[in-house]
């Protein structure tokens, strides 16, 4: 039997154990998988694009698991009342080919997104980071607010978006936060002074076009930068001056060269990968004074990672339920046998 997480199952999870707990699990996950980089088959996205927008196919996979996520990005979609992400996924068995797990990948998305968003910056931001500017205040702004209070101690947040009514959504959805002190929020009236001060910049801008919503001269020595909405061709948030004045790391580079700020750049610009700093292999930043960039787009493994911990989540708590995704045949091989098994019985009972 294939276990089946939905969207009321997913919404059940955050509400007992709290976003802030399941970004702090899963980045442990994705962290754990990041040290065992070597060991995964990996390849960039399968992507279909329209005018309106991408779906894109996202399949990665190790000797015990595989895992892929079907997830669209359609910018216009809040105009119809639909996200603009929407995502779901598969965890199977390697050595059968088994699906283990069918699950929800929308809101889980938006966790493992601020997951890795607090890992990468826990490694290359400066010690004691305390302000972060949050650019683009959507449906992933939340999840990366909660996720760097908890996990780096953010205190001060600045926020802009070009809605108004995306930045009154999070300051409603932060007022437990904001009420108790945790967390003072500084609502800005541009980027420029959004920016201006801050430890860390977080972009998570969702239009689908060459945007330039950082410019270099908005950047301060020292501040680290997680460019998270430019995440396929054509889509980009920074000005590429940044790229130049920032040490820049990646994912998957292979995908990040398509789809990154670093479609802006020559082959050979030089980045470094971001596993190889969690493992110890090469340095993250090098001094205090230095930009770092991390030009995330999203990648397979992320999702594997947080497929895995759902799926323990799931089991561990009793949430979603059984389905028959696949046969399960007394005689493998007799697939219409199979199928045509009960009709005796409905004919006798008609």
């Amino acid at each position: 039997m294939t276990r089946y997480v939905d969207i009321h199952d997913m919404r059940h999870l955050i509400r007992q154990l709290g976003a802030q707990r399941m970004t702090r699990e899963m980045e442990a996950c994705i962290h754990e998988d990041f040290l065992r980089w070597e060991d995964f088959q990996k390849s960039a996205r399968t992507a279909n694009h329209s005018k309106g927008g991408v779906i894109e196919l996202m399949p990665v996979s190790d000797q015990q698991l595989y895992a892929f996520k079907y997830v669209n990005g359609h910018p216009g979609n809040p105009s119809v009342q639909m996200s603009t992400v929407m995502a779901f996924g598969v965890l199977a068995d390697v050595a059968t080919g088994y699906p283990m797990l069918l699950s929800e990948l929308t809101m889980t998305t938006a966790l493992r997104t601020a997951a890795t968003s607090v890992m990468a910056a826990a490694a290359l931001a400066r010690p004691g980071a305390r302000s972060m500017a949050l650019i683009g205040n959507g449906a992933q702004s939340e999840f990366q607010a909660l996720a760097f209070m908890d996990r780096l101690g953010i205190r001060e947040l600045r926020v802009f978006d070009v809605d108004p009514m995306a930045t009154h959504k999070l300051l409603a959805n932060l007022a437990p936060q904001i009420r108790s002190g945790a967390l003072q929020v500084i609502r800005a009236a541009s980027v420029r002074e959004a920016v201006q001060g801050a430890d860390i910049v977080t972009t998570v801008t969702a239009d689908k076009a060459y945007a330039t919503i950082l410019t270099a001269d908005l950047l301060e020595p020292g501040m680290h930068l997680n460019a998270v909405g430019g995440d396929c061709p054509g889509k980009t948030e920074l000005e590429a001056e940044i790229l130049n004045r920032a040490k820049v790391f990646v994912e998957y580079e292979p995908q990040t060269r398509i789809e990154g700020e670093l479609q802006q750049m020559p082959a050979d610009f030089a980045v470094t990968a971001l596993w190889e700093v969690l493992a110890g292999r090469v340095a993250g930043r090098d001094n205090a004074e230095q930009v770092t960039l991390f030009d995330s787009v999203g990648f397979a493994l992320e999702d594997l990672s947080a497929l895995r911990y759902v799926h323990k989540l799931a089991l561990a708590h009793d949430v979603g339920r059984e389905i028959d995704l696949v046969p399960t045949m007394d005689d493998p091989k007799d697939l219409f046998g199979y199928s045509l098994q009960g009709a005796n019985t409905a004919l006798k009972a008609a």
